[in-house]
């Protein structure tokens, strides 16, 4: 294996010094036998569960204080997440001396970036945007004149940051600026976009959020416990403090917790009901069949050793246990993905803003993996075909002038008025 050496000093002014540190941290553990990066083996581990303990709660009672502020406090922390994920990912292929020769590149990164957001955010808030500024007639016909143009403003910007990207080339550079632009593209698409399905299932109700992102919490959480005291066994050489007996364990009590959960959150219309402007009212709805108790019959054999004869379920509790499922089996590969993505970079963590638990990416590798099936999942399986009132009145909003609208009413009419005389 290739040894830093005295030789090599000249060409570290061109990484982060953070970097080089945790590469050293990667590196001095490399010759280490099977099994000696367990937990159960650590010297320091009692100390470092402190910390993460301690880290884990702060995050944890910010996350509810801003869930029960509501749909736009969760959409907002969900930006700035973003934001840090993308300034974590960007920094990672950075090298400060070729940056020094490119004034004002790193703002490209953030233009596409930030055009993005525009992008995807444009389509999944704007309904509501037009349902919040319906009664004011201004502000009405300004706002559904920026969605009919959004995807050509959208364009546009794109276009004028791909312009920008090809004046800014430099001699010498181009291997750098293409790996760059190669770079920010895949954050686009593989972190941005994916994360970006978390806003989506955060109208669609609370709780197509909540549960989803809770369950990763817990599997984690009950991951580094079971491998904490009982790991002895190595799940995957891609993270070496992985263990069958974390993964078994943490996987049995997502998938209770998926199924207690859901009956406990599936009561609260805060949490069940959709939003359908950008208010940050209470909610009240008819929650739906999901969410309405169904009292089943226990057999007598179960009912003779129980001191009840029957229990209460929602509906939407057998939708959990298979969203618990995938995070308990699928989601962690996307945590697997992110301890490659490291050793490939040769570094330990993309960050070191949460004490204990790296950067913001690293917690946020398996979130991004459910948050787009818990919303391909509502979509597929929970949302009725039935093409409602509520849906067609959406529609009509924002494609239709307000005089496209009032022809369309005096049609309506006529064509009922007709069917009342006829009948």
């Amino acid at each position: 294996m290739h040894k830093e050496t005295a030789g090599d000093a000249p060409s570290a002014p061109t990484t982060r010094v953070r970097h080089r540190k945790r590469n050293s941290d990667v590196g001095a553990g490399a010759g280490k036998p099977n099994g000696s990066h367990l937990l159960v083996n650590d010297s320091k581990k009692y100390k470092s569960f402190l910390i993460r303990a301690y880290s884990t709660v702060w995050m944890i009672g910010g996350f509810a204080l801003i869930v029960y502020l509501g749909h736009l406090y969760i959409t907002a922390m969900v930006v700035v997440i973003q934001i840090f994920m993308a300034r974590e990912l960007f920094n990672l292929l950075r090298k400060t001396h070729e940056d020094k020769q490119l004034p004002g590149f790193r703002l490209l990164n953030w233009h596409f970036f930030f055009t993005a957001m525009l992008f995807v955010y444009g389509r999944i808030l704007s309904p509501r945007l037009v349902n919040t500024v319906t009664p004011d007639k201004v502000l009405y016909r300004l706002v559904t004149s920026l969605i009919k143009y959004h995807m050509a403003i959208c364009y546009s910007l794109y276009i004028s940051g791909f312009v920008w990207f090809i004046l800014t080339l430099k001699k010498k550079m181009y291997k750098y600026q293409f790996s760059q632009y190669a770079w920010t593209h895949m954050i686009l698409i593989v972190v941005f976009t994916q994360s970006s399905f978390t806003v989506a299932n955060i109208f669609e109700g609370i709780f197509w959020f909540l549960l989803p992102a809770s369950l990763i919490v817990i599997n984690d959480i009950f991951a580094y416990i079971c491998g904490f005291f009982f790991g002895r066994t190595p799940l995957i050489k891609l993270s070496p403090k992985k263990t069958w007996e974390g993964f078994i364990g943490a996987s049995i009590t997502t998938m209770i917790s998926a199924f207690l959960l859901a009956n406990i959150m599936g009561r609260f219309l805060w949490l069940t009901c959709p939003r359908e402007d950008l208010s940050t009212g209470w909610l009240h709805c008819d929650p739906g069949p999901l969410f309405k108790q169904e009292t089943h019959a226990l057999p007598g054999w179960i009912s003779d050793w129980l001191p009840w004869k029957e229990i209460s379920i929602l509906p939407v509790q057998w939708h959990a246990l298979c969203l618990g499922l995938f995070a308990s089996i699928i989601a962690p590969f996307g945590g697997f993905f992110a301890s490659g993505f490291k050793r490939a970079f040769k570094i330990k963590d993309f960050g070191d803003s949460i004490p204990g638990h790296g950067g913001i990416t690293d917690r946020m590798d398996c979130q991004m993996v459910m948050a787009v099936f818990a919303y391909i999942y509502h979509q597929s399986f929970v949302v009725p075909e039935v093409l409602s009132v509520d849906k067609l009145l959406d529609q009509i909003i924002t494609s239709l002038t307000l005089e496209e609208q009032q022809a369309l009413f005096m049609k309506l009419g006529q064509m009922l008025q007709e069917k009342v005389i006829g009948s």
